[in-house]
């Protein structure tokens, strides 16, 4: 069965793997499989320099039968590298079996928000996606935003996304008050009316609600962890809440 994250039924729970070593990995995707994920999302960059080859991403990416969503964002073990070179490691994640590649929405023009105009980027991004599609991978293209912004901004970054090319549109902003958060609840649905490729929006800050049923009212997929250490993102929630939630909310 081909792994995929744009055919599903209902949305894909995934639990985001963070972890410096391959063995540390492999125990949480265990432990993520066992709590009812249905994908795997791998943040490869905070791996030690290390384990940073196609030999060690071979090995996680085959680890499972479930899809593989992989990043490398400019943290950790990628501080110092240009975008050139993590585009490049994002094509050696398609090589290698990955199933989703995270392309930054400002990849090759740095910016607040990650998000970018600039028509030589856009050229260079838009040729990205298309040689991780040709390698027959999927593109995410992601936007952290990281604070609350305007419907007509949020709809504006998902659509340039689409039109570069990318197959799921990701946007996380904020919310402190929840003015704002019922905001973004009517900002979900405006992208289901809008656009033409899966989306994922989710928020961070005080009010973030968003994180634990934009699945249910339009978002493609959930994103939670399999437990609490050093490496996860504490805004994410725990995969036993989410999979209660699913459920309750059927």
């Amino acid at each position: 069965m081909k792994k995929t994250f744009l055919e599903y039924d209902k949305p894909i729970i995934t639990s985001m793997v963070l972890a410096d070593n391959p063995q540390r990995t492999k125990d949480l995707m265990d432990k993520s499989l066992s709590l009812g994920a249905e994908a795997i999302g791998m943040q490869v960059e905070k791996l030690l320099p290390e384990y940073q080859n196609e030999a060690i991403y071979r090995e996680l990416f085959s680890y499972t039968d479930k899809p593989v969503y992989a990043t490398s964002y400019r943290s950790n073990s990628n501080a110092g590298k240009t975008d050139e070179e993590i585009a490049d490691v994002l094509i050696e994640f398609a090589k290698c079996g990955a199933t989703l590649c995270d392309v930054m929405g400002d990849i090759f023009d740095k910016q607040p928000g990650e998000f970018t105009e600039d028509k030589t980027a856009v050229k260079k991004q838009m040729e990205l996606i298309d040689k991780i599609h040709k390698m027959g991978a999927e593109v995410i293209m992601s936007s952290h935003v990281r604070k609350f912004i305007s419907a007509e901004e949020v709809l504006k970054i998902a659509l340039n996304h689409q039109e570069r090319g990318a197959d799921i549109s990701k946007i996380v902003t904020g919310a402190e008050t929840m003015e704002e958060q019922i905001e973004n609840l009517r900002i979900v649905n405006l992208l289901k009316e809008n656009l033409k490729i899966p989306f994922l929006y989710l928020s961070g800050g005080k009010c973030n609600i968003l994180r634990r049923i934009g699945a249910d009212i339009g978002c493609c997929m959930y994103l939670g962890v399999a437990e609490r250490d050093e490496f996860s993102a504490p805004e994410q929630p725990l995969l036993e809440n989410i999979t209660a939630i699913r459920y309750n909310m059927q």
